[in-house]
């Protein structure tokens, strides 16, 4: 059943961002050939207009195909032929699309918490003396942070939710902290801030301020996730260009299937289920939409980029000559599909070891 649920979950994230191109091809004038909904072999397919409409074998991808979107074209309604802002709101739709669908499941996810959390503190750890003092083990205490401060950076990385100071404090390996937080409506820097509870142990020694469900607070919350999640895309892409991401850690659509399969069946209540797979779906379509739109041949953004460059030269470049360097990038991004396609496969054969 959650492999099930994966697949569905994973098939409406492609579908979302090709019907984004869809959609605004449409609206421009732009003659759509095929709307397909997977990859491979065709099962299904209808013709109505001038749109054929698909259904494939493989629910690990899509295209939209749009007439002249690769070569010269005496079509009229063809993509090139098209005024240059046409085309770059229809490539950047796909990953406009992602992003909305990101930010309308974290609302989801948002509105099934008891409270919405804030990166305010609104404590710290510690215990009341008999004489009304308090005994604090928290160091981040005594390293200067106050009740009601918010965090603004910790070591250079901008705090937008809770998200982001966890992922910190798991993946640190700093013993002190150089931190920002706004108190009394003004940033105040402190420098060598440890956070350890000296009594229990732990990182994180103080508490967060939760607020009361609202429109505003869950829609301003769920903002706020959604920046921190495109923040910890951004962050794993730099890790994976900058060499520092093991080549094994390098996963395909069978790893995001199988991630949301287990993501399905983890929790102790269907609440439980439900909140983690809406979670763990914003995360990835948000992966998706920045992905799309990183600058590399055969993706959307490779093809923005030479719209980009027409717009500087005022011409455009030679379709023959596009067309060979996006065949080059979908070549060589096949090639990594293939290769983290393997490391999932390797996974799944050892139980992920």
């Amino acid at each position: 059943m959650g492999i099930v649920i994966a697949i569905i979950i994973f098939g409406l994230i492609v579908t979302v961002h090709e019907f984004g191109h869809f959609i605004c091809a449409k609206l421009s004038g732009i003659r759509v050939l095929e709307f397909s909904v997977g990859m491979g072999p065709k099962l299904l397919q209808k013709k109505k207009g001038e749109t054929a409409y698909s259904l494939r074998l493989l629910p690990v991808g899509g295209y939209c195909a749009m007439e002249g979107e690769d070569a010269d074209t005496d079509d009229e309604r063809g993509f090139r032929k098209a005024k240059l802002w046409k085309r770059m709101i229809v490539l950047v739709a796909g990953a406009t699309m992602n992003f909305i669908l990101g930010f309308l499941l974290l609302i989801g996810m948002v509105c099934m918490m008891a409270k919405v959390p804030t990166t305010e503190i609104s404590g710290f750890n510690g215990e009341k003396n008999e004489d009304g003092t308090i005994t604090y083990y928290a160091e981040s205490y005594e390293s200067g942070l106050r009740h009601g401060d918010k965090f603004i950076k910790i070591d250079g990385t901008r705090i937008f939710s809770l998200l982001d100071i966890n992922y910190i404090f798991s993946t640190t390996t700093l013993d002190t902290h150089d931190v920002v937080v706004e108190r009394d409506g003004e940033r105040i820097e402190l420098t060598d801030v440890r956070f350890n509870d000296t009594k229990n142990g732990g990182t994180m020694d103080f508490g967060n301020v939760y607020v009361d469900k609202n429109p505003i607070t869950v829609i301003k919350g769920s903002g706020d996730f959604f920046m921190s999640m495109g923040h910890l895309v951004g962050l794993s892409l730099k890790q994976m260009l900058s060499g520092k991401m093991e080549k094994e850690e390098i996963s395909g659509p069978v790893g995001v299937v199988s991630t949301i399969s287990e993501t399905a069946q983890e929790g102790e209540t269907l609440a439980d289920k439900v909140f983690n797979l809406l979670y763990m779906a914003a995360l990835i379509t948000i992966n998706v939409g920045i992905f799309n739109l990183l600058p590399i041949p055969g993706l959307d953004g490779g093809r923005l980029l030479f719209c980009f460059i027409e717009l500087v030269r005022r011409k455009p470049v030679k379709p023959e000559h596009e067309g060979y360097v996006h065949l080059a990038g979908m070549a060589l991004l096949f090639g990594v599909m293939i290769f983290a396609t393997y490391n999932d496969i390797v996974r799944l054969i050892t139980g992920g070891k």
